[in-house]
């Protein structure tokens, strides 16, 4: 049993063993754990109002209650069924969208790959933030519109990412060889091409997760995205402006937001390190 616990140990790579690679992973398993269990973990029911009014945090509510009289602990726990499975299929479909896109603009070119690139640029010639809230605002205010408000302004980053990978996996000797045996062009860019750039794409995702929320949150802080009574963790925020005295209503749904952004920002860079093979190499020196 020791030996394998040893063998074990070693097939970990040592990018994965670090500090902030652990503290990652345990606060983004403990937040999909929380999103799941809410309803067994929550104490009280996130929607009723029949707790006292802007209750400071003590023993019977540890993070206190809002000014209807709700508990912000129990609508945390079930604000994170809202904002994190958004926010990973936002990221999802970003991919999707932008790395298919991209992939064809980069493997086809001409004027397949001017166009996309054409509409990408027009996207990245406008803040992001401002038009994610016109598209928001032009959709009209819900929490749909706002994934898609943000899925709007997110696709051409991965689109821009996977042209430049593809151009330069494209040449290479695999694909040219597998073109002159009689290959599609769809079969060698599927079988060939994306296997070898989705390392980086992953890295993009990761570290994207923690734009997204923060994004999605934002529209709904400003009112384009849930509605009340909907426990999103954005609104929450938006709700403890009117009662600034009262810094538990806005706190604890911000601290929420910061965890998970910081947990797959670590993970992000962790899954960077793990793959390239300099700075991999780097590590298990140090370790050493």
């Amino acid at each position: 049993m020791k030996g394998s616990g040893i063998l074990g140990r070693t097939r970990l790579p040592e990018a994965w063993r670090q500090p902030l690679a652990v503290a990652g992973g345990v606060i983004a398993l403990a937040w999909i754990v929380i999103a799941i269990a809410a309803p067994l973990l929550a104490p009280h029911d996130p929607l009723a109002q029949d707790l006292p009014r802007l209750a400071p945090p003590g023993a019977g509510h540890w993070f206190g209650t809002d000014q209807l009289g709700r508990d912000i602990l129990s609508r945390i726990m079930f604000g994170a069924r809202v904002s994190i499975p958004l926010t990973l299929l936002l990221v999802v479909l970003s991919v999707l969208i932008g790395g298919l896109l991209g992939a064809a603009a980069g493997y086809f070119g001409r004027w397949v790959g001017e166009t996309i690139m054409r509409i990408a640029d027009l996207v990245f010639a406008f803040p992001t933030v401002i038009l994610a809230m016109v598209v928001a605002a032009a959709l009209g205010a819900s929490l749909t519109n706002a994934v898609l408000a943000v899925l709007v302004v997110a696709w051409p980053s991965y689109a821009r990412v996977t042209r430049g990978l593809v151009l330069g996996v494209r040449e290479r000797e695999f694909v040219l060889s597998g073109r002159l045996l009689g290959f599609s062009a769809w079969r060698s860019l599927r079988v060939d091409v994306l296997p070898n750039v989705t390392g980086p794409i992953l890295v993009l995702a990761t570290l994207d997760i923690g734009t997204a929320l923060l994004l999605l949150s934002g529209l709904s802080f400003l009112g384009l995205g849930a509605k009340p009574p909907s426990p999103e963790w954005g609104a929450m925020v938006a709700s403890g402006v009117d009662v600034f005295d009262s810094w538990w209503v806005a706190t604890f749904p911000g601290l929420a937001i910061l965890t998970v952004v910081l947990a797959f920002n670590f993970l992000g860079d962790s899954l960077r390190d793990a793959l390239d093979p300099r700075t991999a190499r780097a590590i298990k020196e140090r370790a050493l």
